[in-house]
This record gives structure tokens, C-alpha cells and sequence, in this order.
């Protein structure tokens, strides 16, 4: 598990390998080695010395600065202002290699990923010019290259200062924070978000090389998938690019052999066409299902061109899937179908999980799956403002069952659709579309990220005029080119989107709903206010682990309103939202330990009332969206787990939140009711045992109730007046107790005004083989007991948190850890936690917030 910053950077040149690399010939020769980049232009700092920096490719400038010991650690502190230079700054990356002539035709550059607006020169002659981070490259070399030694450099201008020219030359279009983002085709986090630090980089940031080549090649393969019956069908579409030569013409037809499983098939090209699709029929095909439906198995594809080393492999899942956006008694649905079958969606967004997306590892990726499906995720949705994600991303997603909704790039902003921009988005879309159209997991392709949103509500129509600002893109290019490439998935223009002519885009009656209104001004139990169809984003702030703040936070004292906290807190106001959404639930913090425990527990508190309250109005409801899984970089912010990967409280609340069996007990009709959410295959009827209790476990009203939820749906049983009206609501609780069901309870008042006993648990800890065990026992009513292993093992993980237990109860909570710590560390007032122990200074202090 990283430290929270990035110093023990490795030169890991092979890991970006998989990615997008397909379709290359066995000729293709990487060009990763004896790089050095340079500062050519720019606002660079005097006493640097940026000649011939060594540089690791795939990488980044900032990366390779750091390796260099040029920059401090980014992440730390307030570095991110130091270092602004650096996207402002032109750099030159280069190296040398040695070139034999093998015989074939076409000798390419490939190029996978250049970041961004670049020139490309080979032997002093230039080949080649880029401009955009989202596609790949390709520039014929012959006549460039030579016999021996050759000179490639790549020359990339300052993302800055590129941005804000080409706002000044084609007009300003609206959009959020500060650098003109939208004017480029790279990724617009990488500027900086309400949550992500601003290090606009710079570099080569997938492979590059030269496949050589004869006769032809693989373009491009698109397998589509549909079922017939009991058979599974690919549709495989493959192009061809053939080299030009004289004896390319004389060959004529190419015969393109299929294979899909067990399954063959052949096809023949023309001399004068560059396109087939060939159908593979599998019979009796084992169906790939989201996880908690069914298996996922994939089977592999291959592509070949007979006579030549051309191959492309693959994976496909055979399933069909399809979003239901029509309209019933309520407005207008959003359910996504898979092989027939209605998904209840338990998702959460997902953004680049490092600022420096050339850090990423697949080691990296399936921890954050990990933390997906552990918490009962079924969907991830890629949001609009980061990249189009790695091969290891989408292969992980086919291979443990959790569907993918992928955004277009564009983000809460307009966008020009002139040619010098249009073009881009096209070859862009073309691309990635066929890039992913193999993978099972993607559901569903949207257009934007609030862009529909932002121009109907957020004052876009008065800066525009008639200018045109990306609905084309939304509404007739994109859509176009999914129809065009890949018919087999939904498209959604816009998230939200209403799928309603002349309806307002984010309203709750149709389609997708963003609900921000109540982290941004309002309490969170105002999300009971709302019916959404469907939520595909709603989130509330916390802060990430203790140790994950403070090794880059040094504000001395620590303070919610230091100088490097703000700098690691990017949301408008964010610390005073917390502040604020915190007030009526729990006490005012009396220190900076209490202030960091209580935003997350808020954070885990408001997310979990709003997940319960969306759930329970199923089927009405058909899915969440949670703003967000992840961070890329230690920050104050939404995530349910942070940077170095530690689980904050909310992923807990999460966890069980999202379980497949929920219990809740929600307001109805004037009174209480049980509400029980089935997202399994299998019926329940059985009783439920719901109590009043007191806070010493005295059992004061009982009711048992005859309980019957269908398989996939929900249920809903009004509480009696006696067990539901309080008699001390600062003391007494109601507890739901339903076999196969999560236990789910009611308080009668918020923290703050409970009559909880600060004293409440008895803990002990002993070493195990693995690690460490912590039993914690209840002599009262206890509230959402969390063990903040990272306080002594930065390192360690626990398998339970936000436990609430009743007098009596035990709970044992296992830490896996390799460090050799007094197992009583993990037993400290600092680590073991519970909202009873905020009640013990409540009188004490005025509060940090109040000093």
C-alpha cells in the first residue's frame, strides 16, 4: 500500500504493455528505452537544470522530475502551487536507437498514447503531429528511417498555455474551475477537480514503437455478441489495411480465418474492399451474468489473416443488454436488462485512481475492484471527465461480472464543435467504441458527464448565444456511432438525462437524477425528499484515513482550516459543508482527532440514510450511483476508500448499504414500516422480529410480523403505533431482526441528542497468525464501532467496521497485519472508535469549530 505520496517511483516500463496492444504484429519493437526529456519553453525555475533529464517511457514529466530529484513530492504540502510550471513549460522527449531493415514493406510508428498536442520527429524530419490524449497514433516511416542509429523526439506544448490559446483564438466556452479544459482532448481532471489536484502533464503515457509489416494487417476488430436461442452469436467485424506494394495488389483476396471458443469460421476479402464481418455460431453457449446473477464465463477470440503473423485476440461474453427508458405510471423508467432479466443497480462512479494515470499498475486496479465487489458494487461507471480506462480495467470488469457504464470524455462543460475539434472527437469515438466493444461488462455508452445539465440550468445559454456547445456530439454524433459500431449497447446522452422531450434533465421523475443540492446547501435528510428513478450520482465529503491526511497535511497545529489542509481539500467551501452537515447529527468536535472521526462517521451516516431511502423505494427506484469509489491522490473528498487504499467509514456503510438483503425501517403513511429489499434469485418468507428497546437492552414493545419478498423485488410492512411511538426517543432504539437480513435499526433521536454512554465498550486485542483481533463487547447501546487500524499500521486492514451493537453483543474484528505492534495499540481511545465517545467532551470543549 502506497504512503500517500509517490517517492518510491520505480522505472516499471512493461506494465503499460497490455494496453490497446491487441491488434500489433509479433514485428512490433518497442521504443521504451534511453529516453531523456527537456524543458524547451516556459516559466521553468532558476537553478534547474532540465537538459536531458532521464525519462521512462510509457511515463510523464512529473514522474520523471521526481525520479530525477528535481520536484518534491507533488502530492506533499502545498507543492501542487510550486510546481504549476510544469504544465506551463513546452518539453522535448527523445532518444536514439538502432534500426535493421527486415525485409518488410511497412515499417510504422505506433503510437498508443502521446499527451497531448504534440509534434513527432524522426532524423530531424517531422512525421507527424498529435492532438489528442484519448487515440492512437500511426506514421508510415519509410524513407524517414534508416540503416544504424536513429533520432526520435517528441515535442509536446505546454497544456497550459495550449488551452488558453486556443481559448483566446476560437472563443471561450463555459465550463468549471480554471483552466480551459474543454479546448483540448485530454483529460479534464488532469487540470484539477472539486477533488483532484492540478499537475497537467505532459508525455508519453502509453507504448510507442515500430511494427513492421507485410502484405496486410488487423485495423481493427469488433466483435458484437447477441443470443440465439441457446446458441451464442459473434458477429465479427474485422478490418484491414493492406501495404500498398505492388505485390499487395497482385495477391488479391485475403482470407480471414475466425475462431470464437471451440467454434471457426473463414472469410474472404477482396482485392479492392478492407472490411468483413464473419458470424460465429457457439451452441449451447453458457450466458455471461452481472455478478450476483450468474457466472461470467468469456471465451476466447482470435483473428487471423491467413499467410501472414496478423492476429488479434480477444474475450467475449455471450449476453444481451439493453436500458429500458420507456414510460409507466411514474414517468419515465431506467432499468437495465441483461439476458431478460431486470438488474437492480448498487454502483459507484469511478475516476483515475492516481493524478499520474501512468502509475497506474494492474496490481493497483485489482484492489480497487477489490473494494468494489466487497461492497456489494455491481456497476462502475467511468466517468466522463477522466480517460478511457486500461485493458486491465475492462478485463477485470468481464471477469468478475460488474458492468461498466462508460462515459464519452466531456464534462461539465461546453464544447465546441468546429472542425478543429470535431474531427478529434470523431476519430476519438471511433476508436475507443470498437476498442471496447469486446468486453462484456460495458452496458451502457452516455454521452456526458451534466453537460445537457449545465446548459439548461447553469446560465451556459446566455454566454453561448447561437453558439453551438457539444449537443451535436450528444445527440447526433455520438449516438450515430454506437448505432454504427456497436448496436448491441443503450446509449443515454447525457447523465442526468429525462428521456423526456421538453423535460428538465435532472428531474427525478424520468431517467437519471444528480443530487447535489443536498451535499452543496442542505441537511442529508433531504434526500428523503426525493423519488428518483434512478441516482447516477449523489455523493457526501469526508476526509481519508488519518495517516493518508497527515502525511501530506504539516499545518502546524493541524487545523480543518489550515493553510495545506485547503490545499488538500478542493471543494468550494468544503470544510464549512462538513461543518454544516454535520450540525443536529453529531457534537460539535472538541479536537482535531475528533473533528477528523466525526466527518467521516457524518459522511458514512449521510450516505448510508440516502442508500437505504433510495433502495427502499424499489422498484420505483431501479438503482445508485455513488459519487465516489476512489481518489487520486490523498485529498478531503467523497471517495469510500482514499488514496493509499484504506477503507474509510463510509465504504463500511457502503458495504451494508448495498448488501443484496437489506433491511430498513423508513418513515410511511405517518408512522414507521419495515422495508425489505430482495436482490436475490430466491423468495423469502419467513418473521420478522421488530423491538423497541432501551438503551440497556430492556425490551419495552415487541411485534413479530409474517414477512414475504419476492425474489428480485421488495416489501413493505407498517409498523404497529405502540412499538413505532417513542417514550424517551434520547433512549430507545428499534431494532429489526429478519432471518437473511442484515439487522436493521431506528433511532429514536441523532447522536447528539442520544443519551448514549460514552463508556459503553469493553475491548481486548491478542495476536493472531495473521495479524491482530479485537473483540469489543457492548454494555449498552454502542453506535458504529470503527477500528482506525492505519493509526498503527499504516499498512493493516480490518475486515468489519461502523458495527452497532446491543448490550450484551460482541464483536470480534480481525486485522490483517505484518507489523510487530503491543496488540493494545489497536485498543487506544484514537484508533478504536464509536460515536458514543464524541459524547464525552461534548461539554467540555467549545469545539475546534467554534475556537
Amino acid at each position: 500500500m502506497p504512503d500517500g505520496r509517490i517517492r518510491a517511483l520505480t522505472p516499471a516500463i512493461e506494465k503499460h504493455r497490455k494496453k490497446s496492444m491487441s491488434f500489433l504484429s509479433r514485428s512490433f519493437t518497442s521504443l521504451h528505452d534511453g529516453w531523456t526529456v527537456t524543458a524547451l519553453a516556459g516559466p521553468t525555475p532558476d537553478g534547474l537544470d532540465l537538459r536531458a533529464v532521464p525519462a521512462v517511457v510509457p511515463g510523464c514529466v512529473h514522474t520523471d522530475l521526481l525520479r530525477a530529484g528535481l520536484i518534491d513530492e507533488p502530492f506533499d504540502g502545498d507543492n501542487e502551487s510550486l510546481q504549476q510550471w510544469i504544465g506551463s513549460t513546452t518539453w522535448r522527449y527523445s532518444t536514439t536507437f538502432d534500426w535493421t531493415d527486415d525485409g518488410n514493406v511497412r515499417h510504422d510508428l505506433v503510437a498508443l498514447g502521446l499527451d497531448t498536442v504534440a509534434t513527432i520527429e524522426l532524423n530531424g524530419t517531422v512525421i507527424g503531429s498529435t492532438q489528442n490524449q484519448h487515440r492512437s497514433y500511426r506514421f508510415d516511416l519509410r524513407g524517414v528511417v534508416r540503416e544504424g542509429a536513429n533520432e526520435l523526439a517528441v515535442t509536446f506544448e505546454a497544456p497550459v498555455v495550449e488551452a488558453e490559446r486556443r481559448d483566446a483564438e476560437h472563443g471561450a466556452w463555459p465550463h468549471v474551475n480554471h483552466h480551459p479544459f474543454n479546448q483540448l482532448r485530454k483529460s479534464a481532471s488532469n487540470f484539477g477537480w472539486d477533488w483532484g489536484i492540478d499537475v497537467a502533464t505532459s508525455g508519453i503515457w502509453q507504448p510507442i514503437g515500430i511494427e513492421s509489416w507485410s502484405g496486410a494487417r488487423i485495423s481493427a476488430v469488433r466483435p458484437l455478441v447477441d443470443v440465439d436461442g441457446t446458441d451464442g452469436v459473434a458477429t465479427v467485424h474485422v478490418a484491414v489495411e493492406r501495404d500498398g506494394s505492388q505485390d499487395a495488389a497482385r495477391s488479391g483476396a485475403l482470407t480471414l480465418a475466425v475462431r470464437a471458443g471451440d467454434e471457426a469460421a473463414e472469410a474472404r476479402i477482396a482485392a479492392d474492399e478492407t472490411e468483413a464481418s464473419i458470424v460465429v455460431r457457439v451452441p449451447d453457449a453458457r450466458l455471461w451474468w452481472p455478478i450476483g446473477h450468474g457466472d461470467q464465463p468469456l471465451y476466447p477470440v482470435t483473428v487471423a489473416i491467413d499467410g501472414t503473423p496478423a492476429e488479434w485476440r480477444g474475450r467475449i461474453g455471450f449476453r444481451t443488454i439493453e436500458v429500458d427508458t420507456g414510460a409507466d405510471a411514474s414517468g419515465n423508467r431506467f432499468v437495465v436488462r441483461v439476458n431478460g432479466e431486470d438488474v437492480l443497480i448498487r454502483g459507484v462512479n469511478w475516476i483515475p485512481d492516481h493524478a499520474f494515470i501512468t502509475e497506474m499498475t494492474r496490481d493497483r486496479y485489482v484492489s480497487r475492484f477489490a473494494d468494489a465487489v466487497e461492497a456489494n458494487v455491481n456497476l462502475l461507471r467511468v466517468w466522463g471527465g477522466g480517460i478511457y480506462e486500461s485493458e486491465d480495467f475492462y478485463e477485470l470488469a468481464d471477469e468478475l461480472g460488474v458492468l461498466v457504464w462508460q462515459d464519452f470524455l466531456f464534462a461539465c462543460a461546453a464544447y465546441s464543435e468546429d472542425d478543429w475539434l470535431a474531427v478529434e472527437v470523431e476519430a476519438e469515438a471511433r476508436e475507443q467504441i470498437t476498442r471496447l466493444s469486446q468486453h462484456a461488462s460495458l452496458a451502457i455508452w452516455n454521452g456526458n458527464n451534466e453537460n445537457i445539465w449545465g446548459y439548461v440550468e447553469w446560465g451556459w445559454r446566455r454566454t453561448l448565444g447561437e453558439r453551438a456547445w457539444g449537443d451535436g456530439y450528444y445527440r447526433h454524433l455520438l449516438p450515430g456511432l454506437v448505432a454504427e459500431l456497436d448496436p448491441t449497447r443503450s446509449y443515454s446522452p447525457a447523465s442526468p438525462f429525462s428521456f423526456v422531450d421538453y423535460a428538465h434533465p435532472n428531474d427525478e421523475r424520468n431517467g437519471t437524477m444528480h443530487i447535489w443540492d443536498v451535499w452543496n446547501e442542505r441537511d442529508y435528510s433531504a434526500y428523503r425528499d426525493y423519488a428518483p428513478r434512478f441516482v447516477s450520482e449523489f455523493g457526501f465529503q469526508g476526509p481519508p484515513a488519518w495517516t493518508t491526511l497527515t502525511d501530506v497535511v504539516h499545518d502546524a497545529p493541524l487545523d480543518p482550516y489550515g493553510e495545506q489542509m485547503l490545499v488538500h481539500q478542493k471543494a468550494e467551501a468544503g470544510n464549512l459543508k462538513l461543518e454544516r452537515g454535520m450540525a443536529g447529527h453529531l457534537p460539535v468536535p472538541a479536537t482535531i482527532e475528533d473533528w477528523h472521526w466525526a466527518t467521516q462517521l457524518n459522511q458514512a451516516q449521510a450516505i448510508r440514510f440516502g442508500v437505504e431511502h433510495f433502495r427502499s423505494l424499489t422498484p420505483h427506484n431501479t438503482g445508485t450511483v455513488l459519487w465516489q469509489l476512489n481518489d487520486d491522490w490523498p485529498v478531503v473528498s467523497w471517495a469510500a476508500v482514499d488514496f493509499n487504499g484504506h477503507r474509510k467509514p463510509l465504504w463500511f456503510a457502503m458495504r451494508d448499504a448495498y448488501a443484496p438483503r437489506l433491511a430498513t425501517i423508513q418513515p410511511r403513511n405517518g408512522g414507521l414500516a419495515l422495508v425489505l429489499v430482495n436482490d436475490t434469485a430466491d423468495a423469502v418468507a419467513t418473521t420478522a422480529r421488530v423491538s423497541r428497546l432501551a438503551f440497556d437492552g430492556t425490551v419495552l414493545v415487541e411485534q413479530d410480523i409474517d414477512v414475504r419478498v419476492d425474489a428480485r423485488g421488495a416489501a413493505t410492512f407498517e409498523l404497529a403505533a405502540d412499538l413505532a411511538g417513542f417514550g424517551d426517543p434520547a433512549r430507545e432504539l428499534i431494532a429489526a431482526i429478519v432471518d437473511g437480513f442484515p439487522r436493521a435499526i431506528w433511532n429514536g433521536a441523532e447522536v447528539v441528542d442520544q443519551k448514549l454512554d460514552p463508556a459503553a465498550l469493553e475491548a481486548s486485542a491478542t495476536r493472531t497468525e495473521g495479524g491482530y483481533r479485537v473483540v469489543v463487547t457492548a454494555h449498552s447501546y454502542l453506535r458504529e464501532v470503527f477500528l482506525a487500524v492505519d493509526r498503527v499500521d499504516c499498512d493493516a486492514s480490518v475486515d468489519a467496521g461502523l458495527v452497532t451493537l446491543l448490550p450484551g453483543e460482541s464483536v470480534t474484528l480481525d486485522v490483517a497485519s505484518s507489523s510487530d505492534v503491543d496488540p493494545a495499540a489497536f485498543t487506544d481511545a484514537l484508533v478504536l472508535r464509536s460515536a458514543n465517545d464524541l459524547l464525552s467532551t461534548k461539554t467540555e470543549s467549545p469545539g475546534i469549530l467554534e475556537q
